[in-house]
């Protein structure tokens, strides 16, 4: 099978509205950022995989389990519609043997890598803290779009955008077709 770049969007923050210093454990307390439908449908519609990689340490905490982690993510899905879907979700929960899987390494990337056919070297990642883009960096994924949030800017990305409402027209005009 042919390899595809592949988009990786990281989830609090980028997809939806952060929680700050908590966590999301309940769909009642999801709000997907607006546009994120369309950001996620337009990378699709130029011929790139649409990856979510994200941190959920509140698993090996004990706020939530692997089951209500993943059925968190099929009304996640269900909310983006068809063209917006994911094409696969790797998740960091902090459980024993994922210690790879932590951003900043590489190992959500490069696990997505070997469960789709990714050209990581014509991907891109969008990501809201330093650990996203030097996640991306260490996976050798070169273009990266941070979206500005709380979280303070020690490493630099590609691109800058404060919402992901300025997030589509940069993907539009950046965002070569496959």
């Amino acid at each position: 099978m042919e390899k595809r770049p592949a988009v990786f969007f990281d989830r609090d923050g980028v997809v939806n509205r952060s929680p700050g210093a908590g966590y999301v454990t309940r769909w009642q307390d999801f709000e997907l950022n607006e546009g994120i439908d369309a950001a996620v449908s337009l990378c699709k519609s130029r011929g790139y995989y649409a990856v979510l990689v994200t941190s959920q340490r509140c698993v090996s905490k004990g706020l939530i389990s692997i089951d209500t982690l993943h059925a968190l993510h099929d009304e996640m899905q269900h909310a983006l519609g068809a063209s917006a879907k994911f094409d696969s979700i790797h998740e960091f929960t902090g459980l024993p043997g994922t210690e790879s899987l932590e951003k900043p390494n590489p190992g959500l990337i490069l696990e997505a890598a070997r469960a789709l056919p990714i050209d990581l070297e014509r991907s891109w990642l969008i990501g809201d803290a330093d650990r996203d883009i030097v996640m991306a960096q260490r996976a050798g994924v070169p273009s990266t779009v941070r979206v500005l949030t709380n979280h303070p800017v020690g490493v630099e990305a590609m691109f800058t955008v404060d919402s992901i409402a300025a997030l589509i027209p940069l993907l539009e005009l950046r965002l070569p077709f496959v």
